[in-house]
């Protein structure tokens, strides 16, 4: 039977299987996307059976509807960089293949025409770990395209991976934004019964047209429930699980509102619009620039330190409040001292800040004597809250816009709502 056919398979151990069956590599092995969404994978020595079922599916998009501008709803276009929201899955072969057009978002996600006038095309197409800087410069350009030509907000799909450095690069390089930018992701592709990529995007439209918010931010599943999007702060959400729906949670920041696909909304942090005097200006990213990311651990050798010695900047991961080993106390604790020394040098010709790699709280180099004497050779980053994720994108943006000897002041300077002036208890943990 040909890739395409919807069957029967029943295997000696007497489990029956239905799917639809995909092109294998290897003719030993039939290859099933089930029922459930999952693919499976069947030596044919263990089949008995396999049947053919008449054609469950039917291809929806052979046929697909036009899609027509409705001069009473505002207009969102959609650009795509890759991820699972914006895919389908293909009935010939079982895979998952991407759908840009905006014919095919809307037969996709048909409860979108009645919130928006969809646009919605291909800017790139890659896993979202792949990102370089010169990739957020593209985007951002995209951008800005796209709101001179009067479009009312900007969905932006993304792989989950690195969503959260793309949405905080964009809130840095985007300044005097007017309008929303709104990035969505899924964490189950669209193949799946449970997939989020649906929801994720229909509330992220639902948010953008029924509120006047112009600044970056993430959307996504509130819980594991289809119940709820969160709305999260650009520059302070991490992904937190690397499998469910609501995997991603703002830290040290309360999330700024809630969205369903009905649309009812609820703003959970006070919100005035930003009004801005001067036009959109991008700030972009040097595409050249070396940034490095070291986590502190025991057993820290001065090499580590060393081998940033070439780098435009470093961003530590202290433990604590912000601590490195760098206090010798014994016979075996010799190499601390010599961090120290590297950490020393390195800090006099790059900018080195400290953040934590606590998911809460903030860096306190004033309790303990390792902090004291951490900023006694330069060490930057004290009472910053910022996840190093953040750190490491502003530290990249700073220093593609400014001067070097500006980095020590503006690095504590808060620009886009990352340094949180006060966390309440409930912001603070989870």
């Amino acid at each position: 039977m040909k890739p395409g056919s919807y069957v029967e398979v029943k295997i000696k151990n007497g489990d029956v299987l239905k799917g639809i069956i995909m092109q294998a590599k290897d003719s030993k092995i039939l290859s099933l996307k089930l029922d459930s969404g999952y693919n499976v994978s069947l030596d044919k020595k263990n089949i008995l059976y396999v049947r053919e079922l008449k054609q469950k599916i039917e291809n929806k998009f052979s046929q697909q509807e036009e899609v027509k501008f409705n001069k009473n709803l505002k207009t969102i276009i959609i650009l795509h960089t890759g991820g699972t929201v914006a895919s389908r899955v293909s009935y010939k072969t079982g895979a998952v293949s991407p759908s840009f057009s905006p014919n095919e978002i809307i037969n996709l996600f048909p409860e979108l025409k009645d919130i928006a006038n969809i646009r919605s095309r291909l800017i790139g197409n890659m896993f979202s770990e792949d990102m370089r800087f010169i990739h957020y410069n593209l985007i951002a350009k995209e951008i800005e395209k796209e709101l001179k030509s009067g479009v009312d907000g900007i969905i932006i799909t993304h792989g989950t991976d690195t969503l959260a450095f793309t949405s905080a690069a964009l809130s840095f390089a985007l300044e005097n934004l007017n309008k929303p930018v709104i990035l969505v992701g899924a964490q189950r592709s669209s193949d799946r019964p449970s997939t989020d990529a649906a929801m994720n995007l229909i509330c992220a439209a639902q948010f953008i047209t029924r509120t006047n918010f112009n600044e970056v931010a993430i959307c996504i599943h509130e819980k594991s429930k289809d119940e709820f999007c969160n709305i999260l702060p650009a520059c302070k959400t991490r992904k937190f699980h690397s499998s469910r729906r609501d995997a991603f949670k703002a830290v040290n920041s309360s999330l700024i509102a809630k969205v369903n696909k009905e649309g009812k909304l609820e703003f959970l942090q006070e919100y005035h619009k930003k009004e801005h005097k001067e036009k959109l200006k991008l700030k972009l990213f040097n595409e050249k620039l070396k940034i490095g990311l070291l986590k502190a651990h025991p057993n820290l050798l001065k090499e580590e330190i060393r081998m940033f010695s070439k780098f435009n900047g470093l961003i530590i991961e202290g433990v604590g409040l912000g601590h490195l080993a760098i206090n010798k106390i014994d016979n075996h604790t010799k190499e601390n001292e010599l961090i120290y020394k590297e950490l020393k040098k390195l800090s006099k010709k790059i900018p080195v800040i400290m953040s934590t790699q606590c998911i809460f709280g903030r860096v306190n180099m004033n309790v303990y004597d390792t902090g004291r004497r951490l900023q006694e050779i330069g060490i930057l980053g004290n009472y910053s809250d910022m996840l190093p994720e953040t750190t490491f994108i502003k530290l990249a943006w700073l220093l593609s816009n400014y001067k070097r000897n500006q980095i020590k002041d503006l690095i504590s300077q808060d620009f886009r709502g990352e340094i949180s002036k006060r966390i309440t208890y409930e912001e603070e943990f989870i």
